[in-house]
Parts: structure tokens; sequence; C-alpha cells
């Protein structure tokens, strides 16, 4: 999914061309949620110099622990669940081709690169993809209830593979 891939490069560290990149790349978002929370976050960065968004994404995603982007770390800490879960990812990155890019596997930008090509995705990932990004949020929305990143875990929320089935099993019933 090409959303996975975009959502994924807003995760990124600010660069110079990223906000025009991102912007073009909107529309390859299908669905019209998730488009709304992406076009929210592109907004709210637009408004910052590049040197305000660097420190946006430094406080947010780097220096904020509770927050941190580490799917893994969200749901158990540094500890030996985390290490397994994250041998399991490793493997699943290897086999699909995918660059790490130095973060470590449970990073939400490996993960969303990894989600783009995976026809089936590892079940221990599902399982908690939808738990940790609620996490972050709660993080987001208690100390930073402004913060643009918000918007963006939101979106990456939404597709969520355990969001898509549950809406998927909502429309069926209906």
């Amino acid at each position: 999914m090409q959303a996975y891939r975009q959502l994924a490069k807003a995760l990124q560290y600010p660069h110079p061309g990223q906000l025009e990149f991102l912007q073009t790349g909107a529309g390859e978002i299908q669905d019209p949620a998730v488009q709304r929370l992406f076009q929210t976050f592109l907004e709210k960065v637009s408004e910052l110099s590049r040197g305000e968004w660097e420190e946006l994404y430094t406080s947010t995603l780097d220096l904020n622990p509770r927050a941190a982007p580490y799917l893994g770390f969200q749901i158990w800490g540094e500890n030996y669940k985390r290490g397994e879960f994250m041998s399991l990812l490793n493997k699943e990155l290897r086999e699909q081709g995918i660059e790490r890019g130095g973060e470590l596997p449970d990073h939400l930008v490996p993960v969303l690169h990894y989600l783009s090509v995976s026809q089936s995705p590892l079940p221990e990932l599902e399982e908690i993809f939808p738990r940790a990004l609620k996490k972050m949020q709660k993080e987001l929305e208690s100390s930073d209830p402004d913060n643009p990143y918000l918007h963006l875990l939101q979106a990456i929320h939404k597709l969520a593979p355990s969001h898509q089935a549950d809406e998927n099993n909502k429309q069926q019933r209906n």
C-alpha cells in the first residue's frame, strides 16, 4: 500500500524538499479519513520553519520516550519480550528486503514499509500495532494536544491491519 510508504516518509527527520514531496504524494492515500488526518498534519507542519519542524520532530519522536515510535517498547518496555518481537520482525524485514535505515526493527518507519509490501503481516505485529499506536496517541494527547504528529499517528492507526479488519467486519454486518 502506497499510503503506508507515504506515512513512513512523514515520520522521517525533516529535510529540504520533504514537505513538498509529502504534499505531492498525499493523493496516493485512498482512504478519505486517513487522507484528511494526513492533510491536517501537513497543514500544521507547513506553518513551521524547517528548524521548528526539526525541533518538533526531535522533541516528539526522539526525546520523549513515552511517545517513542518503537512498537515493542510501547507494549513491553525494555525487556526480553520486546527482544523476541524485534528478532521476529527483523527476520521479516530482511526477507522482504526492507532497509531499516539505522532504526531498530520495531520503529514505525521500517514497520510501515514492511506493511506496504507484506501480504500476510506477522500476527504478533497485527496484535500489538494498534495498541502501541493508541498508547503513543494518548501520550501526545495528554502532553501536547496541538502536536501535528498526533494527526499522523491517528492516520497510521486508521490504516492499522486490525483496524482495517474491524472496519470490514462492520461493513459486512450492515
